[in-house]
């Protein structure tokens, strides 16, 4: 049951910035200091307003929920998931291997951790810190040993001994082969790629799986103050039909989201949903309720180092990015300082942050941390502070504090040419950060190889007539320019390869 009400917190910004932890390492990292298990009370409070000091919004603390012997045993034992593990641990133990926290057996805290007394008390304490807290929902399967195989099988995926002996890394048998009780369930996956091996797929086809897993929603809800839904795309009836026809033997999909959505938010007004979703399918979970949706595209562009990409993603709606989760690293995707050079690292965080919408920073991504730890692990290599990468980021969170940045209007801008025929100007992305008073801020990137030159307007009658103050918040350039010439010829800016800059406008 949920405890009592968590403390009030001011109106959440429109465009908030979150701080996700790893719950497994953190904890093991405890444990180590004090020679024995912590839980959910060991995490210091002074380590949750440090989290808020730096200006965070939101902790999501990954991998809460309790998992089992299923999952475990199969992380230690799969073959394939080895070498990922010893990339990260060179001392790799097998008391390291904890199984994927997305094998979920139980929708309760881990008891390890103190269980879901002590998850209260969390909540609490991050409430306190002056943060709000996400969880993790994982909408399309659960864990092998996850009670409901055994007393509602019918909630899952069921296949034939034809699709187990054809697709056995697709297919688990539940029960000895030969046996009445015998059945054989799929693995969750997605339409691209083999199952999951440590996890039982849910049918979404059953009216009685989506009602069972809609009550499990409006229970997290009461739990944190938002959740990330793991792979919430899969769920469209689109997207199940796709992954699941041969199963699904005509049977009708119909949508999950759109009905369990607006019984949450009657039930939990101001509930923050997010959703990790991929290929293209953003706009439609948004559509389908969500408030913000992982942006995979900007991501991509910016880790293929396309300027022209990456000008025109951003200069899309700003309403529409304003629903949009921008990250450079998260648990599933390499390390930012191991995938981008420093130059362009920061290029890249400057465009990620300063963009409208949620955005998502890893632990460890502060401190230029370059080994990736697998999920199944619950402890990752020591590792040196990287000090230029943390003092940009300290500065760059400094800088997200501002209210603009959290609550403003954000506007693209033309990124013109300096001079007829120079095409320089095609890297560059320029965007303006306005509140009620006019323009407060102007984001400039030029994310390319070479050196570039670009004009940018600033039109306002705010800046008419007058000698306006151009202060770079992320470097030494001041300027101060003519209100009349900045609408007119514009600013003239002469970059370096992913040189960036964030002026303050006075």
């Amino acid at each position: 049951m949920p405890g009592p009400d968590p403390i009030a917190l001011p109106a959440a910004p429109r465009h908030p910035v979150l701080y996700q932890i790893n719950t497994r390492v953190l904890l093991a990292g405890i444990s180590a200091r004090f020679g024995r298990q912590a839980s959910l009370d060991d995490i210091p409070d002074a380590a949750l307003h440090g989290v808020a000091e730096l200006g965070f919004d939101w902790v999501w603390f990954l991998g809460v929920w309790q998992t089992g012997a299923a999952g475990r045993a199969i992380s230690r034992s799969n073959p394939a998931w080895q070498d990922s593990y010893r990339h990260a641990l060179a001392d790799l133990r097998p008391e390291d291997i904890s199984g994927s926290p997305y094998a979920i057996s139980d929708y309760r805290a881990d008891a390890a951790f103190g269980g879901n007394e002590a998850l209260e008390r969390l909540r609490r304490r991050v409430n306190a810190a002056g943060l709000r807290l996400m969880l993790d929902f994982v909408p399309n399967h659960l864990a092998p040993d996850h009670e409901w195989v055994a007393s509602r099988p019918s909630l899952f995926m069921h296949g034939t001994e034809a699709d187990l002996a054809s697709h056995p890394q697709d297919w688990l048998r539940i029960g000895e082969a030969g046996d009445a009780g015998s059945i054989v369930l799929a693995h969750g996956r997605d339409p691209y790629f083999p199952g999951w091996v440590d996890t039982v797929q849910l049918d979404y086809a059953n009216p009685e799986t989506r009602s069972a897993m809609g009550e499990v929603l409006l229970d997290l809800a009461g739990r944190c103050d938002g959740l990330r839904c793991d792979m919430a795309m899969l769920l469209l009836p689109e997207v199940f039909r796709q992954t699941w026809s041969d199963s699904l033997r005509g049977r009708p999909v119909a949508g999950f989201w759109p009905d369990i959505i607006p019984r949450l938010r009657a039930r939990h007004p101001g509930f923050c949903l997010m959703a990790e979703v991929y290929w293209g399918r953003d706009r439609e979970m948004i559509e389908q309720g969500f408030d913000f949706a992982y942006d995979k595209s900007l991501y991509d562009a910016l880790v293929a180092g396309d300027g022209p990409l990456v000008r025109d993603l951003l200069a899309a709606d700003p309403d529409w990015q304003g629903h949009l989760a921008r990250f450079l690293e998260n648990h599933d995707e390499p390390r930012a300082a191991s995938t981008l050079p420093l130059p362009r690292h920061k290029a890249a965080a400057v465009l990620s942050f300063a963009a409208p919408g949620l955005r998502l920073l890893h632990q460890g991504q502060l401190e230029g941390a370059r080994v990736h730890i697998p999920i199944h692990l619950n402890r990752g290599p020591v590792e040196d502070i990287d000090i230029a990468v943390h003092e940009f980021y300290l500065d760059l969170l400094s800088v997200l504090r501002d209210p603009v940045l959290r609550n403003g209007s954000y506007q693209p801008v033309a990124a013109d040419p300096a001079w007829d025929g120079n095409p320089s100007h095609r890297a560059f992305t320029a965007a303006i950060w306005s509140d009620e008073s006019g323009p407060r801020l102007l984001c400039v990137v030029n994310y390319g190889d070479s050196r570039g030159q670009c004009r940018v307007r600033l039109s306002h009658p705010r800046l008419a007539g007058q000698l306006v103050s151009l202060s770079d918040r992320l470097g030494p350039e001041h300027y101060a320019r003519d209100g009349g010439a900045l609408a007119g010829e514009g600013l003239y800016l002469d970059l370096p390869g992913w040189g960036y800059n964030l002026f303050a406008i006075g």
